[in-house]
Protein backbone atom coordinates (compact mmCIF):
# COMPACT_ATOMS: atom_id res chain seq x y z
CA UNK A 1 0.00 0.00 0.00
CA UNK A 2 1.15 3.60 -0.69
CA UNK A 3 -0.83 5.78 1.99
CA UNK A 4 0.84 8.95 3.59
CA UNK A 5 -2.19 10.71 5.57
CA UNK A 6 -4.87 8.32 5.59
CA UNK A 7 -8.70 3.85 2.78
CA UNK A 8 -9.78 2.68 3.24
CA UNK A 9 -10.56 2.46 5.25
CA UNK A 10 -9.67 0.45 4.44
CA UNK A 11 -10.55 0.16 4.25
CA UNK A 12 -10.63 1.39 3.39
CA UNK A 13 -12.89 5.03 2.99
CA UNK A 14 -13.50 4.93 2.08
CA UNK A 15 -15.94 8.62 3.28
CA UNK A 16 -18.62 9.26 2.13
CA UNK A 17 -20.72 10.92 4.81
CA UNK A 18 -22.25 14.24 4.27
CA UNK A 19 -25.00 14.89 2.10
CA UNK A 20 -24.70 15.69 -1.34
CA UNK A 21 -20.99 16.24 -1.44
CA UNK A 22 -17.96 15.28 0.29
CA UNK A 23 -14.54 13.26 -0.27
CA UNK A 24 -12.85 11.05 1.68
CA UNK A 25 -9.40 10.05 1.62
CA UNK A 26 -8.29 12.50 -0.63
CA UNK A 27 -10.36 13.25 -3.46
CA UNK A 28 -13.03 15.77 -3.89
CA UNK A 29 -16.19 15.49 -2.08
CA UNK A 30 -20.22 15.23 -2.02
CA UNK A 31 -21.89 16.88 -4.99
CA UNK A 32 -25.36 17.85 -4.60
CA UNK A 33 -27.41 15.78 -6.39
CA UNK A 34 -29.13 17.72 -9.62
CA UNK A 35 -32.89 17.48 -8.91
CA UNK A 36 -35.17 16.26 -11.45
CA UNK A 37 -38.37 15.03 -10.77
CA UNK A 38 -37.55 14.31 -7.56
CA UNK A 39 -35.21 14.74 -5.16
CA UNK A 40 -33.39 12.28 -3.46
CA UNK A 41 -32.33 12.73 0.01
CA UNK A 42 -28.85 12.05 1.55
CA UNK A 43 -29.66 12.88 4.92
CA UNK A 44 -30.05 9.61 6.99
CA UNK A 45 -28.28 6.00 7.86
CA UNK A 46 -26.10 4.30 4.94
CA UNK A 47 -24.72 0.68 4.81
CA UNK A 48 -21.33 0.15 2.50
CA UNK A 49 -22.97 -2.78 -0.22
CA UNK A 50 -20.22 -4.91 0.13
CA UNK A 51 -20.86 -6.76 -3.66
CA UNK A 52 -19.72 -3.02 -4.86
CA UNK A 53 -16.86 -1.58 -3.24
CA UNK A 54 -13.01 -2.37 -3.54
CA UNK A 55 -10.19 -1.17 -1.50
CA UNK A 56 -7.44 -0.56 -3.93
CA UNK A 57 -3.57 -0.03 -3.18
CA UNK A 58 -0.06 0.09 -4.76
CA UNK A 59 3.42 -0.04 -3.00
CA UNK A 60 6.67 0.26 -5.22
CA UNK A 61 9.34 -3.23 -5.60
CA UNK A 62 13.15 -2.65 -5.47
CA UNK A 63 12.30 0.40 -6.49
CA UNK A 64 11.79 -0.44 -10.00
CA UNK A 65 8.21 -1.68 -10.85
CA UNK A 66 5.10 -1.53 -8.90
CA UNK A 67 2.38 -3.50 -7.07
CA UNK A 68 -0.87 -3.67 -7.32
CA UNK A 69 -3.59 -5.48 -5.14
CA UNK A 70 -6.94 -5.57 -2.94
CA UNK A 71 -8.80 -6.01 -0.31
CA UNK A 72 -11.98 -8.08 -0.60
CA UNK A 73 -13.86 -8.02 3.00
CA UNK A 74 -15.07 -4.20 3.66
CA UNK A 75 -17.96 -3.05 5.40
CA UNK A 76 -19.28 0.09 7.00
CA UNK A 77 -22.30 2.69 8.21
CA UNK A 78 -22.20 6.10 7.11
CA UNK A 79 -24.68 8.62 8.61
CA UNK A 80 -25.44 11.71 6.20
CA UNK A 81 -26.75 14.85 7.59
CA UNK A 82 -27.08 17.16 4.11
CA UNK A 83 -28.17 20.09 6.16
CA UNK A 84 -25.25 19.98 8.94
CA UNK A 85 -22.60 18.38 7.56
CA UNK A 86 -20.29 18.28 10.74
CA UNK A 87 -22.90 15.58 12.15
CA UNK A 88 -22.29 12.88 9.69
CA UNK A 89 -19.74 10.43 10.52
CA UNK A 90 -18.44 7.32 8.95
CA UNK A 91 -17.03 4.12 10.24
CA UNK A 92 -15.46 1.51 8.03
CA UNK A 93 -13.79 -1.83 8.69
CA UNK A 94 -11.75 -4.49 6.63
CA UNK A 95 -10.28 -7.55 6.83
CA UNK A 96 -6.75 -7.58 6.41
CA UNK A 97 -6.97 -11.70 5.69
CA UNK A 98 -8.95 -11.07 2.22
CA UNK A 99 -6.16 -9.20 0.86
CA UNK A 100 -4.92 -10.22 -2.48
CA UNK A 101 -2.71 -9.78 -4.81
CA UNK A 102 -3.06 -12.42 -7.20
CA UNK A 103 -0.19 -14.14 -6.15
CA UNK A 104 -0.64 -16.84 -3.31
CA UNK A 105 2.31 -17.26 -1.69
CA UNK A 106 3.23 -13.70 -1.33
CA UNK A 107 -0.26 -13.38 0.31
CA UNK A 108 0.26 -15.71 2.53
CA UNK A 109 3.36 -13.80 3.39
CA UNK A 110 1.64 -10.56 3.77
CA UNK A 111 -0.88 -12.16 6.17
CA UNK A 112 1.89 -13.91 8.25
CA UNK A 113 3.67 -11.97 11.03
CA UNK A 114 6.28 -9.98 8.79
CA UNK A 115 3.62 -7.94 8.04
CA UNK A 116 -0.03 -7.28 8.56
CA UNK A 117 0.10 -10.43 11.14
CA UNK A 118 -3.50 -10.95 10.50
CA UNK A 119 -4.36 -13.56 12.89
CA UNK A 120 -3.02 -11.17 15.42
CA UNK A 121 -4.75 -7.77 13.95
CA UNK A 122 -7.83 -8.87 11.75
CA UNK A 123 -9.31 -5.56 11.44
CA UNK A 124 -8.04 -2.30 10.13
CA UNK A 125 -10.60 0.34 10.88
CA UNK A 126 -11.54 4.05 9.95
CA UNK A 127 -13.93 6.26 12.53
CA UNK A 128 -14.15 9.58 11.53
CA UNK A 129 -14.19 12.33 14.41
CA UNK A 130 -15.40 15.35 12.31
CA UNK A 131 -16.66 15.94 8.99
CA UNK A 132 -16.45 19.18 7.39
CA UNK A 133 -17.05 21.37 4.07
CA UNK A 134 -13.74 22.23 2.14
CA UNK A 135 -14.41 23.68 -1.64
CA UNK A 136 -16.52 21.91 -3.59
CA UNK A 137 -16.39 18.91 -1.70
CA UNK A 138 -15.77 18.00 2.02
CA UNK A 139 -13.54 16.24 4.39
CA UNK A 140 -13.80 13.54 7.04
CA UNK A 141 -11.01 13.52 9.57
CA UNK A 142 -10.61 10.47 12.41
CA UNK A 143 -8.64 7.56 13.40
CA UNK A 144 -7.05 5.02 10.92
CA UNK A 145 -6.10 1.97 13.09
CA UNK A 146 -4.15 -1.03 11.72
CA UNK A 147 -1.28 -3.48 12.98
CA UNK A 148 -2.10 -2.23 16.58
CA UNK A 149 -1.10 1.31 15.50
CA UNK A 150 -3.70 4.30 15.40
CA UNK A 151 -3.15 7.21 13.65
CA UNK A 152 -4.93 10.31 12.68
CA UNK A 153 -5.54 11.01 8.94
CA UNK A 154 -7.93 13.41 7.17
CA UNK A 155 -9.74 12.04 3.90
CA UNK A 156 -11.23 14.33 1.13
CA UNK A 157 -13.94 12.35 -0.51
CA UNK A 158 -16.34 12.49 -3.69
CA UNK A 159 -19.92 11.30 -3.82
CA UNK A 160 -22.11 10.68 -6.50
CA UNK A 161 -25.85 10.12 -6.51
CA UNK A 162 -27.75 9.54 -4.46
CA UNK A 163 -29.70 7.44 -6.86
CA UNK A 164 -33.03 5.16 -6.90
CA UNK A 165 -33.49 1.51 -8.66
CA UNK A 166 -36.68 -0.37 -8.94
CA UNK A 167 -34.21 -3.59 -7.81
CA UNK A 168 -31.08 -2.04 -6.03
CA UNK A 169 -32.96 0.52 -3.93
CA UNK A 170 -32.04 4.03 -3.63
CA UNK A 171 -27.76 4.13 -3.14
CA UNK A 172 -25.02 6.82 -3.39
CA UNK A 173 -21.46 6.15 -4.97
CA UNK A 174 -17.89 7.42 -2.83
CA UNK A 175 -14.30 7.09 -4.17
CA UNK A 176 -11.58 8.50 -2.07
CA UNK A 177 -8.13 8.10 -2.58
CA UNK A 178 -4.98 8.92 0.13
CA UNK A 179 -1.26 8.04 0.85
CA UNK A 180 0.07 6.24 4.04
CA UNK A 181 3.32 5.11 5.44
CA UNK A 182 3.48 1.54 6.08
CA UNK A 183 6.09 2.65 8.83
CA UNK A 184 3.68 4.80 10.75
CA UNK A 185 1.91 1.20 11.43
CA UNK A 186 5.03 -0.65 11.60
CA UNK A 187 4.25 -3.59 8.74
CA UNK A 188 6.95 -5.15 6.83
CA UNK A 189 10.60 -3.99 7.32
CA UNK A 190 12.86 -0.97 6.82
CA UNK A 191 15.61 -3.00 4.54
CA UNK A 192 17.22 -0.43 1.66
CA UNK A 193 19.03 -1.45 -1.14
CA UNK A 194 22.29 0.36 -1.75
CA UNK A 195 21.03 2.59 -3.62
CA UNK A 196 19.44 3.87 -0.56
CA UNK A 197 15.57 2.56 -2.19
CA UNK A 198 13.40 0.92 0.42
CA UNK A 199 12.92 -3.20 -1.34
CA UNK A 200 9.86 -2.51 -0.34
CA UNK A 201 8.59 1.25 -0.75
CA UNK A 202 7.35 2.63 2.59
CA UNK A 203 4.36 4.96 0.51
CA UNK A 204 1.89 2.99 0.24
CA UNK A 205 -1.37 4.32 -2.29
CA UNK A 206 -5.04 3.43 -1.50
CA UNK A 207 -8.24 4.11 -3.34
CA UNK A 208 -11.54 3.34 -2.35
CA UNK A 209 -14.55 2.76 -4.28
CA UNK A 210 -18.00 1.92 -2.97
CA UNK A 211 -21.63 1.85 -2.82
CA UNK A 212 -23.32 2.96 0.20
CA UNK A 213 -27.45 1.46 0.43
CA UNK A 214 -30.47 3.57 2.48
CA UNK A 215 -31.33 1.46 5.35
CA UNK A 216 -34.96 1.96 5.78
CA UNK A 217 -36.26 3.14 9.23
CA UNK A 218 -38.43 0.78 10.66
CA UNK A 219 -42.08 2.03 10.94
CA UNK A 220 -43.29 2.82 14.66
Amino acid sequence: MRPTNVVATTALGLSLLVSGVGTIGGTPAIAAPKATKASIPLTGTWDVDPMHCNVNFTIRHMGISLVSGRFNDLAGTIKADAAHPEKSSVYFTIKTASIDTNVKMRDDHLRSKDFFDAARYPNITFRSTSVRKSGNGYVASGYLSMHGATKVISLPFQIAGPISHPQAGTRFGLVTSTRIKRSDFGIGDNQKLPNGEYALGNDVDVTIGLEAVSVKTPAK
